[in-house]
Protein backbone atom coordinates (compact mmCIF):
# COMPACT_ATOMS: atom_id res chain seq x y z
CA UNK A 1 0.00 0.00 0.00
CA UNK A 2 1.44 3.39 -0.47
CA UNK A 3 1.02 6.41 1.29
CA UNK A 4 -1.42 8.12 -0.91
CA UNK A 5 -3.74 4.96 -0.54
CA UNK A 6 -3.52 5.30 3.14
CA UNK A 7 -3.58 9.00 3.05
CA UNK A 8 -7.39 8.93 0.95
CA UNK A 9 -8.40 5.75 3.55
CA UNK A 10 -7.85 8.22 6.12
CA UNK A 11 -9.21 10.85 4.53
CA UNK A 12 -12.08 9.40 3.57
CA UNK A 13 -12.90 8.27 7.83
CA UNK A 14 -12.29 11.52 8.62
CA UNK A 15 -14.75 12.71 6.05
CA UNK A 16 -17.36 10.78 6.96
CA UNK A 17 -16.90 10.99 10.62
CA UNK A 18 -17.55 15.01 9.86
CA UNK A 19 -20.43 14.33 8.27
CA UNK A 20 -22.01 12.05 10.81
CA UNK A 21 -21.14 14.26 13.44
CA UNK A 22 -22.93 17.40 11.38
CA UNK A 23 -26.08 15.46 10.96
CA UNK A 24 -25.98 14.88 14.93
CA UNK A 25 -25.36 18.82 15.24
CA UNK A 26 -27.88 19.15 12.79
CA UNK A 27 -30.94 17.40 14.29
CA UNK A 28 -29.73 19.14 17.75
CA UNK A 29 -29.80 22.24 16.60
CA UNK A 30 -33.53 21.88 14.81
CA UNK A 31 -34.51 20.10 18.16
CA UNK A 32 -33.12 23.37 20.02
CA UNK A 33 -34.70 25.63 17.26
CA UNK A 34 -38.05 24.24 17.21
CA UNK A 35 -38.14 24.74 21.37
CA UNK A 36 -37.38 28.20 20.85
CA UNK A 37 -39.51 29.03 17.98
CA UNK A 38 -36.81 30.08 15.90
CA UNK A 39 -37.60 27.76 12.64
CA UNK A 40 -39.03 28.89 9.37
CA UNK A 41 -40.23 25.75 7.39
CA UNK A 42 -40.86 25.65 3.59
CA UNK A 43 -39.52 27.14 0.60
CA UNK A 44 -41.99 30.18 0.10
CA UNK A 45 -42.39 30.58 3.74
CA UNK A 46 -38.01 31.00 3.87
CA UNK A 47 -38.36 33.17 1.17
CA UNK A 48 -40.93 35.76 2.84
CA UNK A 49 -38.48 36.03 5.64
CA UNK A 50 -35.41 36.42 3.66
CA UNK A 51 -36.89 39.23 1.88
CA UNK A 52 -37.90 40.72 5.06
CA UNK A 53 -35.74 40.37 6.92
CA UNK A 54 -32.28 38.45 5.98
CA UNK A 55 -30.38 39.66 9.29
CA UNK A 56 -32.30 36.97 10.77
CA UNK A 57 -31.36 34.06 9.14
CA UNK A 58 -28.24 31.81 11.35
CA UNK A 59 -28.81 29.10 8.84
CA UNK A 60 -30.44 27.40 5.93
CA UNK A 61 -31.40 23.27 5.21
CA UNK A 62 -32.31 22.27 1.41
CA UNK A 63 -33.77 19.05 1.14
CA UNK A 64 -34.43 16.74 -1.19
CA UNK A 65 -35.01 13.41 -2.19
CA UNK A 66 -35.20 10.90 -5.54
CA UNK A 67 -38.87 12.27 -6.09
CA UNK A 68 -37.79 15.50 -6.06
CA UNK A 69 -34.73 15.60 -7.88
CA UNK A 70 -36.31 16.00 -11.48
CA UNK A 71 -38.47 18.98 -10.16
CA UNK A 72 -37.55 21.80 -11.99
CA UNK A 73 -39.26 24.56 -10.48
CA UNK A 74 -37.83 22.94 -6.90
CA UNK A 75 -33.99 23.11 -8.20
CA UNK A 76 -34.92 26.37 -9.41
CA UNK A 77 -36.13 27.62 -6.03
CA UNK A 78 -32.87 25.70 -4.68
CA UNK A 79 -30.44 27.87 -6.58
CA UNK A 80 -31.56 31.19 -5.63
CA UNK A 81 -31.99 30.26 -2.40
CA UNK A 82 -28.37 29.20 -2.34
CA UNK A 83 -27.36 32.58 -4.50
CA UNK A 84 -29.30 34.25 -1.77
CA UNK A 85 -27.82 32.42 0.87
CA UNK A 86 -24.07 32.69 -0.29
CA UNK A 87 -24.46 36.73 -0.77
CA UNK A 88 -25.38 37.08 2.71
CA UNK A 89 -23.33 34.73 4.48
CA UNK A 90 -25.75 32.32 5.55
CA UNK A 91 -24.31 28.47 5.78
CA UNK A 92 -26.95 26.26 3.50
CA UNK A 93 -26.68 22.56 3.53
CA UNK A 94 -28.40 19.70 1.96
CA UNK A 95 -30.18 16.86 3.37
CA UNK A 96 -31.07 13.98 1.11
CA UNK A 97 -33.67 12.61 3.94
CA UNK A 98 -37.16 14.48 3.53
CA UNK A 99 -38.97 12.64 5.18
CA UNK A 100 -36.88 12.43 8.26
CA UNK A 101 -36.45 16.05 8.21
CA UNK A 102 -40.21 16.19 8.02
CA UNK A 103 -40.92 14.21 11.01
CA UNK A 104 -37.96 16.59 12.78
CA UNK A 105 -40.02 19.88 12.02
CA UNK A 106 -43.03 18.65 13.13
CA UNK A 107 -46.16 18.24 11.44
CA UNK A 108 -48.34 22.09 10.70
CA UNK A 109 -52.10 22.70 12.29
CA UNK A 110 -54.10 20.88 10.22
CA UNK A 111 -51.73 17.73 11.02
CA UNK A 112 -50.38 17.79 7.35
CA UNK A 113 -46.34 17.17 7.15
CA UNK A 114 -44.69 20.92 6.88
CA UNK A 115 -43.11 21.19 3.43
CA UNK A 116 -39.13 20.32 4.46
CA UNK A 117 -37.94 21.22 1.35
CA UNK A 118 -36.39 24.40 3.57
CA UNK A 119 -36.04 25.17 6.20
CA UNK A 120 -34.34 28.54 7.94
CA UNK A 121 -32.97 28.63 11.52
CA UNK A 122 -33.57 32.50 12.30
CA UNK A 123 -32.17 34.39 15.54
CA UNK A 124 -33.64 37.89 16.88
CA UNK A 125 -31.03 40.40 15.33
CA UNK A 126 -31.23 41.72 18.41
CA UNK A 127 -30.69 39.06 20.65
CA UNK A 128 -28.58 36.73 18.50
CA UNK A 129 -29.43 33.20 19.94
CA UNK A 130 -26.17 30.96 20.20
CA UNK A 131 -26.65 27.53 20.49
CA UNK A 132 -23.13 25.02 20.31
CA UNK A 133 -24.82 23.08 17.42
CA UNK A 134 -25.23 25.80 15.47
CA UNK A 135 -21.44 26.90 15.71
CA UNK A 136 -20.39 23.19 15.19
CA UNK A 137 -22.30 23.23 11.87
CA UNK A 138 -20.65 26.68 10.71
CA UNK A 139 -17.37 24.65 11.10
CA UNK A 140 -18.56 22.14 9.10
CA UNK A 141 -19.48 24.68 6.42
CA UNK A 142 -16.17 26.51 6.76
CA UNK A 143 -14.10 23.68 5.79
CA UNK A 144 -16.39 22.32 3.31
CA UNK A 145 -15.85 25.37 1.34
CA UNK A 146 -12.24 25.39 2.03
CA UNK A 147 -12.18 22.19 0.07
CA UNK A 148 -14.23 23.42 -2.94
CA UNK A 149 -17.58 21.48 -1.31
CA UNK A 150 -19.67 24.93 -1.67
CA UNK A 151 -22.93 23.37 -0.50
CA UNK A 152 -22.08 20.26 1.70
CA UNK A 153 -24.66 17.20 1.89
CA UNK A 154 -25.37 16.12 5.97
CA UNK A 155 -27.31 12.78 6.34
CA UNK A 156 -29.11 12.66 9.61
CA UNK A 157 -28.62 10.12 12.25
CA UNK A 158 -31.33 7.07 12.04
CA UNK A 159 -33.53 6.13 14.33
Amino acid sequence: MTLEEIHGQENTMDTADRVQSAGAALEELLIAAKKQDYLTVGVYESAKVMNVDPDSVAFCVLATDEEYECDIALQIHFTLIQAFCFDNDINVVRVNDIDRLADLVGADDSGEPKDAHCILVTSPSANPWKDPALDKLSLFCEESRSAYDWVPTITLPER
